[in-house]
């Protein structure tokens, strides 16, 4: 292994929900400063080609070699952001960096920077309200990287502690079934008047609010592009809004 050049270095960016104006200015510096862009497909396809930029798109389920790939660019000196849509340590490329990070000393000595975004679970919440305002837990629905069992364990154990919740990737085309199996679940722990929000395309020209019970809510409410709010036993509406009440419990 060699010592990485010192004059590169690697932030991993998150790009915020869709508006361009949710971008942090740290993150448009950094972006201005790079050498090379790392991401999956449609988050990289959200930074304007400028000459001195490379942008490396990948596919979504390769974010361990996407992680090498941008440590080992910035150990040669490139100056490397890897973005994220959100946050990019909720449900993002942080994560994978760290771990790419395990065993090798050489990349742990770069310089690398978290830049914080604004994720998609609080674009939504500020869109329909407050329904966050109080102790919530988030939960990605998606078995891709863990089995279905364990994410029942988990939404039964937050509903029974009446956390307001949010979940991110609750039904994809592939395995529409499991958002079926997670609102009957929250039916059983919450009962059928309890609210949910639909948030979809938040902050962007196609963004959607839509609140029901738990009983009028149907898995065709939802895809891979909305996230969803449960309230707590507190959580009510006030006009067009939806709040939970920081009193409650």
């Amino acid at each position: 292994m060699t010592a990485p050049n010192q004059t590169g270095w690697l932030a991993i960016a998150g790009l915020g929900p869709g508006d361009d104006r949710m971008v942090t200015p740290e993150v448009t510096q950094a972006l201005a400063q790079a050498t090379d862009v790392v991401g999956y497909i449609p988050y990289v396809a959200r930074v304007a080609p400028r000459p001195g930029l490379t942008l490396h798109p990948s596919d979504n389920r390769v974010e361990l070699d996407r992680a090498r790939a941008a440590l080992d660019m910035a150990a040669s000196g490139k100056r490397v952001v890897v973005v994220s849509s959100g946050d990019p340590g909720v449900f993002a490329m942080a994560s994978a960096v760290f771990e790419a990070l395990e065993g090798r000393p050489d990349w742990q000595a770069l310089d690398i920077r978290v830049l914080p975004g604004i994720t998609a679970m609080l674009a939504a919440a500020a869109a329909a309200g407050a329904p966050l305002g109080h102790d919530f837990a988030c939960i990605n629905l998606s078995d891709n990287l863990k089995p279905w069992p364990l994410i029942e364990t988990r939404l039964r154990a937050a509903a029974r502690a009446d956390f307001a919740l949010a979940f991110y990737n609750p039904r994809s085309a592939s395995r529409p079934e499991g958002f079926a199996k997670a609102l009957q679940t929250l039916r059983e722990e919450c009962g059928a008047d309890r609210l949910i929000t639909f948030a979809r395309a938040v902050s962007t020209p196609d963004q959607r609010i839509t609140t029901v019970t738990l009983g009028d809510a149907t898995p065709e409410m939802a895809d891979m592009r909305t996230v969803v709010i449960v309230g707590n036993s507190a959580t009510r509406r006030v006009g067009p809004w939806v709040y939970s009440p920081r009193s409650a419990g």
